[in-house]
């Protein structure tokens, strides 16, 4: 099942024109899931030719501008491109009130279901989208306001299977090698039951997209992305601005690289939500700082597409 990231928006507090407010978006085989929603979402979409009736839910970390500008646009223009499925918006106290607003002042058309869930609590981690084989959780940051970060991770798989295993337990080739990997024990001929753990290895882990941005450098996000796949976490400012940085409630990129270097098991970051005093050559030496700390860091640039394979597909 093929997992991919795109950033639609690398680019914090005001849009340039080679930069646009920060989004992201990840496909999951037919599923499009969106966290946050800055201005510029649609152009980027529209560039990769990605398909926005399809995406299922928004996830919003809070409700600064640069984050929420660009949601009213997308859901008028969902009704343009005639969605007819449900579409989710989620996020902290106020989501609810926006939403409702732009909808009252803008008078907007909409022929589909919109549905708005306030995370209530956003202090406390919770599960806040369940799908099929995998759900989306919210994890508690500091900002000037309620923020949260989203954690989208699958559940674990089956072990690989042995064939060699289950010719020995006697089970024949064929349907019931399917059951076996299916979860489910099969009864071989002589009455005995086989049951799976006698056929399939360990259980594998599913593959986790951490989403961090807008917080003071927090030592309870480094345990919550721990394992995975891909971490996007804001480094707005060079370490020489730190004190700037935390008074405004957001993080430098040392401080991303460091969250991920005491985290474990994080096999990539990119850095987003770049200030717009930072051209492009600048940001090189926020990425250098960041890779003294975590080695596996990348600069995000808008449009970029991240492949999310499993391990085991990793050359």
């Amino acid at each position: 099942m093929d997992m991919e990231a795109f950033v639609l928006g690398s680019g914090g507090s005001m849009p340039l024109p080679h930069r646009h407010l920060t989004s992201m978006l990840v496909r999951r085989e037919g599923d499009l899931f969106l966290f946050d929603c800055g201005e510029g979402t649609q152009v980027s979409l529209r560039r990769l030719n990605l398909k926005w009736k399809k995406i299922n839910a928004i996830f919003i970390s809070h409700t600064h501008a640069d984050h929420v500008t660009g949601l009213p646009g997308m859901l008028m223009l969902s009704s343009q491109v005639e969605r007819t499925e449900p579409l989710y918006v989620i996020g902290p106290p106020k989501i609810a009130e926006f939403v409702n607003a732009s909808r009252e002042v803008l008078e907007m058309y909409i022929n589909y279901e919109i549905i708005v869930r306030e995370i209530d609590n956003p202090r406390a981690k919770q599960v806040v989208y369940q799908g099929d084989g995998f759900c989306v959780r919210c994890v508690p940051l500091q900002h000037s306001r309620p923020c949260v970060g989203y954690i989208l991770e699958e559940d674990s798989r089956p072990g690989l299977f042995h064939p060699d295993r289950a010719t020995d337990a006697g089970v024949p080739r064929g349907p019931l090698w399917g059951v076996l990997q299916r979860g489910e024990p099969v009864t071989v001929g002589d009455g005995r039951v086989v049951q799976p753990a006698d056929v399939m290895g360990p259980a594998r882990s599913g593959r986790k997209v951490s989403y961090i941005t807008d917080t003071l450098p927090l030592r309870t996000i480094s345990d919550e992305i721990a394992g995975s796949d891909l971490v996007i976490c804001e480094g707005m400012f060079e370490a020489a601005l730190a004190d700037t940085a935390h008074a405004k409630r957001h993080m430098t990129a040392r401080d991303a690289a460091q969250i991920a270097a005491e985290s474990e098991g994080i096999k990539s970051l990119g850095l987003i939500h770049f200030s717009p005093r930072y051209t492009e050559r600048d940001l090189k030496r926020l990425l250098d700082e960041a890779i003294e700390v975590f080695p596996r860091t990348f600069l995000t640039r808008d449009r970029q597409h991240i492949p999310i394979p499993y391990e085991e597909d990793v050359d």
